[in-house]
């Protein structure tokens, strides 16, 4: 776990830190600039332009956070920066853009979003990406099919399960991927404790990060189960851990 201290130094902005899609949306780069001046740990989706570009943007669907019709993979990387997030003047930003603000200030957790059948190359082209890129890095998926190509094309990234469950099934399934090189889970806080993280934490010495934290509670249920809190919708750094909600 010791190699991975980075990771779980700090707390992690859930797709930056954004003000609950308010001012400051989700996944742009005010959020992202926020963070980083806090020196908060970034949290980060990334999908695949028609053009095979790594885009960060966490819905498939572009209805939600562009007011688009389509989804992401339908559109160029070109197309996706012009349109606007959540009306406000931030876009759609490439990989690249984020790569580029950040400068390796802060870590970066980026979960590589699967669309099935829309997805071939995701991984080389986010490995493409951060050649070359001086900063702290993990990346993770919840796409099993994915996460089979991360050491193949990214073999010294972190590699990270994004999970969730109890239900034995989903245990077991989450088991099996340890079979493909995992450093790290970033596992939903509600299905916390369970057999998997216990096992992974305690016996492989793996860190496991938590998602996503938004009261007092998950924040003790974090530090209780887990090393680290994705959180959003507060400020870590304040006593106060009021309900994001409130």
């Amino acid at each position: 776990m010791a190699k991975l201290s980075w990771l779980t130094r700090r707390p992690i902005a859930h797709r930056g830190l954004h003000d609950l899609n308010k001012k400051v949306w989700e996944n742009t780069l005010s959020a992202f600039r926020r963070a980083a001046d806090r020196n908060f740990a970034i949290e980060c989706d990334v999908h695949l332009s028609s053009d095979r570009v790594p885009v960060v943007i966490h819905d498939g669907d572009l209805k939600r956070l562009t007011g688009a019709d389509g989804f992401v993979w339908q559109r160029t990387a070109a197309e996706l920066q012009a349109l606007k997030v959540g009306g406000t003047k931030d876009h759609v930003p490439r990989l690249s853009e984020l790569l580029d603000l950040v400068r390796g200030k802060v870590p970066l957790v980026i979960e590589l979003k699967g669309i099935a059948g829309h997805d071939d190359g995701l991984v080389e082209a986010v490995a493409a990406a951060l050649k070359g890129y001086k900063g702290k890095v993990a990346v993770m998926s919840f796409d099993h099919w994915l996460i089979r190509d991360f050491k193949k094309y990214m073999p010294d990234l972190p590699a990270g399960l994004t999970a969730y469950g109890r239900e034995n099934q989903l245990i077991e399934s989450h088991f099996a991927m340890l079979a493909h090189g995992l450093d790290f889970t970033s596992y939903a806080a509600g299905d916390l404790p369970n057999p998997f993280v216990s096992f992974v934490r305690d016996r492989l010495k793996m860190p496991v990060i938590t998602w996503t934290i938004r009261d007092k509670p998950a924040v003790d249920l974090t530090f209780r189960y887990a090393d680290q809190m994705t959180f959003e919708g507060f400020d870590p750094d304040k006593e106060s851990t009021r309900n994001a909600s409130a």
